[in-house]
């Protein structure tokens, strides 16, 4: 029994792998408006074409994206829609966090004003 257990959560850990690199991140976000080739990708963020490929590999084989072969070029688009969903989540749990820093910094100032 953890054996599958920990096989299941080593899948989890990998999904969350493919999600850790900013860059990944921007090739995603940069797909989210619709279908794109390399060229485009590249034109979006700024990196590479060498290092959006590597990505696009990454994430073509993690499933987030797929591609689609139309001539001399190749077009990449999102397979799981469902990893924007994730990534509000994480946005908003990240936004909450920040909010309760900065209540919790403008308590210290007020403190640090009154000694």
């Amino acid at each position: 029994m953890q054996s599958t257990s920990i096989a299941a959560l080593a899948k989890v850990s990998d999904y969350f792998k493919v999600l850790s690199e900013v860059s990944r991140l921007l090739v995603l976000c940069t797909l989210k408006s619709g279908t794109k080739n390399v060229s485009e990708i590249v034109e979006a963020t700024g990196l590479g074409q060498a290092n959006v490929s590597k990505h696009l590999k990454i994430l073509t084989q993690a499933g987030f994206i797929q591609r689609t072969p139309q001539g001399v070029s190749v077009y990449y688009e999102i397979a799981d829609p469902v990893v924007f969903q994730l990534c509000e989540v994480v946005c908003d749990r990240l936004s909450v966090h920040l909010e309760a820093q900065a209540q919790h910094s403008e308590h210290l100032k007020t403190f640090q004003q009154s000694i």
